[in-house]
């Protein structure tokens, strides 16, 4: 997929660049949690402050519903901005103006007023159709930014070539959000692995009881479908639950956790794989040339159910073949675990990764494509 890049800008000495990137971190206490997203875009803060640009970043962050929330003010972000890379703008979160999701013309005409060129680096965002995301390169002179040029080349090349044999590994909590990306990756996946809440539509499919574990009842039937299919689905073999009165996140509650086989039982709910499980998967991951991984085995973020989570990310690492982690969650479980900077590529999108892996495309990338060129 052939994307305008920076240099197709030509000169930049000062112009004003308005730059779309994806600050939506985490903040707790006014304190930035995982400053990877804001890290990530500095290749491209950087290109354009050297060529002589003047430049002014935009994102959003969070839900705050169109309306102003200081919850949600991008004044964390600005204040690390103004260490990392001294005299970018900021401007405010997109979000507090119900222009931005709305896609609203006006919005789009004010984030353009005062400016030379557009740049998108947001490729979290690209799946949006967002005034941010497709507005901008209507009206100016656009191109990706390093970070989006790359998450497009790795992503678009797992798609169409990968390198065999070539393993999906899938969790998260909803077929149903996944659906469409299963059907796209069993026509080019060699097996998929499929961990995380997900998994239960699927082991119900199979007859296995689950206990109160995640179910999407109206999956079930799909599920059985897929399985039916024969397509290269592996499944959990063991399951790690906790009883009847234990809470998530709160082992103080108490609850007893153990190992079960693939059907719980009655109360029981399942939060990770078993060892068995992530024995079998290990070996399926050594093996492999191409690895996706995007979704945690469990509830990595309660200690009691990490083990499955962590066993995936410390064997992904260790695998010699091409290793891409898909954003979102898994990215965190990768950081937390330490094995980040083991991964070949790490997906600053979750959700858009996915997505351009199922259709080809996205909002954002069809915008620059379509883009005004520059004079």
């Amino acid at each position: 997929m052939q994307l305008p890049e920076l240099e197709s800008l030509g000169d930049l000495t000062n112009c004003r660049v308005l730059v779309r990137c994806d600050f939506n971190v985490p903040i707790a206490a006014g304190e930035i949690q995982d400053d990877f997203r804001v890290r990530a875009a500095l290749p491209t803060l950087t290109y354009l402050m050297e060529a002589g640009a003047s430049v002014t970043t935009c994102s959003h962050l969070g839900r705050p519903g169109g309306v102003v929330d200081p919850t949600f003010s991008m004044d964390p972000v600005r204040s690390l901005l103004a260490e990392l890379a001294p005299g970018i703008g900021v401007l405010e979160n997109l979000r507090f103006d119900p222009g931005e999701t709305g896609n609203d013309p006006a919005f789009i005409q004010a984030l353009v007023e005062d400016q030379d060129v557009y740049v998108n680096d947001a490729f979290g965002a690209c799946h949006r159709n967002h005034a941010s995301v497709v507005g901008p390169p209507v009206h100016l002179p656009s191109a990706a930014g390093r970070l989006l040029a790359n998450e497009v080349r790795v992503l678009d090349a797992l798609r169409t070539q990968p390198r065999r044999p070539f393993l999906v590994i899938l969790g998260g909590a909803k077929v149903s959000d996944k659906l469409g990306v299963i059907d796209a990756l069993l026509e080019v996946a060699d097996d998929l692995i499929i961990g995380g809440g997900m998994c239960f539509s699927f082991l119900a499919a199979k007859g296995a009881r689950v206990g109160s574990s995640l179910l999407e009842e109206e999956m079930i039937e799909t599920c059985a479908r897929l399985l039916d299919s024969g397509a290269p689905i592996r499944l959990p073999i063991d399951i790690t639950a906790l009883g009847p009165g234990g809470v998530i996140g709160e082992p103080s509650k108490g609850g007893e956790v153990r190992q079960v086989g693939t059907s719980m039982p009655e109360g029981w709910m399942g939060l990770d794989i078993g060892p068995g499980s992530a024995v079998e998967f290990c070996n399926l991951i050594a093996e492999a040339r191409t690895i996706l991984w995007n979704g945690p085995m469990g509830v990595f973020e309660d200690a009691r159910f990490a083990a499955g989570t962590r066993t995936v990310a410390e064997a992904v690492a260790d695998c010699s073949g091409f290793t891409v982690v898909g954003g979102g969650d898994s990215a965190a479980a990768a950081r937390m675990f330490g094995v980040d900077n083991r991964i070949d590529h790490v997906s600053t999108g979750g959700g858009a990764a996915l997505e351009l892996i199922e259709k080809g495309d996205l909002p954002g990338l069809a915008a620059l494509r379509v883009g005004v060129e520059r004079s």
